[in-house]
Parts: structure tokens; sequence; C-alpha cells
């Protein structure tokens, strides 16, 4: 299973918000460049970005650092955030991601998320962001009447590489991730699934590694990093456990 560790960008500075609350956000002294080449020297092989200013803007704000920790450190970078035209896609497949993370742009108008999979083959992730059963947008300020395996549904064979499924109600609280639900996306799912969303100890992990089921890709890792209840020593153990 890979290991995804997070790095939220805001202001340039490394953040984590509570349940996608810019209100409700904790700043780290780190920057994002010190972050990713942390997560580089204990091993890590993948890395999940999120562009918070580009989540308010819809533009890709923070590009420069995303091409440094490109072209800095050989990891595998799936880089989301307000991606909401096929100019942005570009312009991030062009720094050399692996994959670049659709969401409330992908939910609102799927003919957008058709195209963008048909354009840049095996590079687009959907993230899923659901809050009981239904997908939430524009930040999860806004939860649609679209039923979270409904969309799947629906989507399924457009061609997306990867899904995100983040339990809006465990995000950044440290509860554990809801590992019942992500295997009824990733039975659903045409692509492999990662999990995202509330892993508080390295038990979350090892819970998440004995899944019985193949499509299951990953796991991201991000709040329990910064506050040291996971030690980076000991979440590295477990990339080729």
């Amino acid at each position: 299973m890979k290991i995804f560790p997070a790095i939220d960008i805001k202001d340039k500075k490394c953040v984590r918000l509570i349940k996608g609350d810019f209100a409700n956000k904790t700043e780290y002294k780190i920057s994002p460049i010190d972050q990713a080449g942390k997560y580089k020297d204990h091993g890590f092989k993948n890395l999940h970005i999120v562009d918070l200013d580009g989540a308010l803007t819809g533009e890709t704000v923070n590009l420069d650092i995303i091409q440094q920790i490109v072209s800095k450190f050989d990891m595998k970078i799936e880089i989301g955030g307000g991606v909401r035209d096929l100019e942005s896609i570009h312009k991030y497949t062009d720094t050399g991601v692996e994959k670049v993370i659709l969401g409330s742009a992908a939910i609102k108008d799927k003919n957008f998320l058709k195209e963008a999979c048909q354009k840049f083959h095996n590079k687009i992730a959907i993230a899923l962001d659901s809050k009981d059963g239904y997908l939430s947008v524009s930040g999860w300020k806004e939860k649609t009447n679209q039923l979270t395996l409904d969309y799947l549904e629906e989507v399924k064979n457009f061609g997306a590489s990867r899904l995100i499924y983040t339990d809006i109600n465990r995000d950044g609280m440290k509860q554990s991730p809801n590992l019942e639900e992500t295997v009824r996306v990733a039975d659903k799912s045409n692509c492999p699934v990662i999990i995202s969303g509330g892993v508080s100890s390295i038990e979350d992990i090892k819970k998440a590694k004995e899944l019985k089921n193949n499509n299951i890709e990953g796991i991201i890792v991000g709040k329990a990093i910064y506050d040291g209840d996971i030690k980076l020593e000991e979440l590295a153990r477990e990339i080729d456990a």
C-alpha cells in the first residue's frame, strides 16, 4: 500500500485545516519545500499536495513551489486545489507531477471531467469528498444532493486513473478513516482508490493494509504527522512492510 504524506499550502506555508475550514487552521513553521525534503529523506516515494490558495481562487497560485518540489525530489506527486480548467491541468502536468486532482469542478461538470480524462490520459485523479453518503463541493461548504456511489457509477468509465475518497466527518479530526465506506467506494470504482481523512495513529495504517480489497491503492497521512501523533520513522517502516 502506498503511503502519501500530505502537504497543504496556504500563503507559502504548510497548514492543516479542520474539516476544510479556513478559519480553523494551524500553520507550521517548516516550508512546503523543506517538508517535502523531510519526507524524501525518510524514504517516502509518494506525496499528496493541496494548494489551498488555488482552492480559493481557481488559479495555480503555488505553481512555483510545486515546480521546485518536483525538480528537487524524485517523488510521485499528486496535486489538487481549485483545478477548474484544462489550462491549469496542463501547467501541472508540464511540471512533471504524476496526477492532477479534480474535485468540485469534476462533480459540478461531468463533461469537464470526461474531457480532462481524454486529454490527459492516466493523469487525472478525482477527489470524492463525502458527508453522510453525499458529495460536498466548494471547500466542503456546499453539500450536494448527489449520492457518492451514484456519482461514481455515472463517471466510472470516463478514464480517471485514481480516486481519493475523504469522509469529511473524519478529516483533520484524527478519529480514524472510514474504512468501511472506502471499501464500498473501491468495490464500485474502475480505478484504484486512496484512503483519506482521519488517520490518527500507526494502527490506522496497519488496519488499512489489512483490508481485503486489491483496489485500494494507498492512504494519505496529514495532521497526525504534523502534530507528532505519528513519527515519520515509524510511518516509513510501513512503506514496504
